[in-house]
């Protein structure tokens, strides 16, 4: 089977992503606990246009559901009216859905499991250059880096445009500037698939070019492919950037104790999951990568060079916290209670 473009190894190996020499040297984050050795340094990537269309085969804040809550206070009654969502934000519904899948993607997308999530409130479209533009103006935020989006002209830059070049912390620092937090990959995928499980956004058919944003050299304005929106009405969930998760990475986090509450490992558990790995000689859990030695940050959603696989609902992408990415941005999230 050919292999996920999961972390930095891979795309490093391909030459595509890791512009500069470090940026290939794998960097310790700040993952803020556990064995990870030394502090981090920050590193940009970058995928050069015309873009080869990568397949990715080939490469908590504050719990929803404390674990002493019984289902039905995790999930919200049914009968409660819902919250008035903020402005450039809808309600996700509380409930219980199915999160991952048994045939087919990765061994880090199984099994599939039933989780049950509170009702939250998320960002319509991802962060663009002019709402992150704010935040840097009123010194809350560092600027995105100007070398990571620069190499390719103004195609990445556009005040409707998503974002990019930004590191997970510096996202998480947008989305505390505004109130919010980042959202946790089981609330991204709970978003995407809705009550009926679907494969996409939209539904169950393949991407086209009017749905989303994918197979393609460069972003779009956010929200300008509605025939793509999510069950709840949020767009650029499939397509367009990759988005940043709260989650640390982990690829037993299905197997977890937290499994029913979407919630991974402990940095220690996860070094200790990756070291074993290691010791079984496998080259990597999530695709031919090596596998992590430290707790990278989860990425979600797919972007515009990617194909259709990595649009998938439940595919799981990961990166070190500190990468500066050219097709990663993010958007928030906001309890609904």
């Amino acid at each position: 089977m050919v292999s996920k473009v999961r972390s930095w190894a891979l795309v490093c190996a391909l030459g595509a992503v890791c512009a500069l020499g470090p940026a290939c040297a794998h960097p310790e984050h700040d993952a803020g606990k556990g064995t990870a050795a030394a502090p981090a340094k920050e590193h940009d990537a970058t995928i050069p246009p015309p873009v080869t269309v990568l397949d990715p085969r080939d490469a908590r804040p504050k719990d929803a559901a404390d674990a002493g809550e019984d289902v039905r206070d995790a999930a919200g009654d049914a009968t409660d009216p819902s919250p008035e969502a903020p402005k450039g934000m809808k309600l996700v519904p509380g409930g219980t859905f199915t999160m991952g899948i048994d045939v087919g993607g990765q061994p880090d997308e199984r099994p599939a499991h039933k989780v049950t999530l509170a009702p939250f409130f998320l960002d319509v479209t991802e962060i663009t250059h002019a709402e992150y533009g704010e935040c840097v103006k009123a010194g809350a935020c560092r600027a995105p880096d100007a070398k990571v989006i620069s190499r390719f002209g103004g195609v990445f830059v556009g005040p409707n445009k998503p974002v990019t070049g930004i590191t997970w912390g510096d996202t998480r620092a947008y989305c505390a500037f505004r109130g919010k937090r980042l959202p946790r990959e089981a609330e991204l995928e709970r978003a995407v698939r809705g009550d009926d499980g679907r494969r996409y956004p939209w539904g169950n058919e393949p991407p086209t070019h009017e749905r989303t944003v994918f197979q393609s050299s460069k972003t779009e304005d956010v929200g300008t492919h509605p025939l793509g929106r999510g069950p709840y009405g949020h767009d650029d969930l499939a397509g367009n950037v990759w988005e940043w998760m709260e989650d640390m990475y982990d690829p037993f986090a299905y197997t977890r104790p937290g499994a029913d509450r979407g919630e991974p490992g402990s940095c220690d558990e996860i070094l200790a999951a990756q070291n074993k790995l290691r010791a079984e000689g496998k080259q990597g859990y999530t695709g031919s990568n090596p596998i992590p030695t430290e707790c990278e940050r989860s990425i979600r959603g797919g972007a515009y060079n990617y194909d259709a696989d990595g649009l998938r609902s439940s595919n799981r992408v990961h990166h070190p916290g500190t990468f500066k990415l050219l097709m990663t941005g993010g958007r928030c999230a906001k309890d609904a209670r």
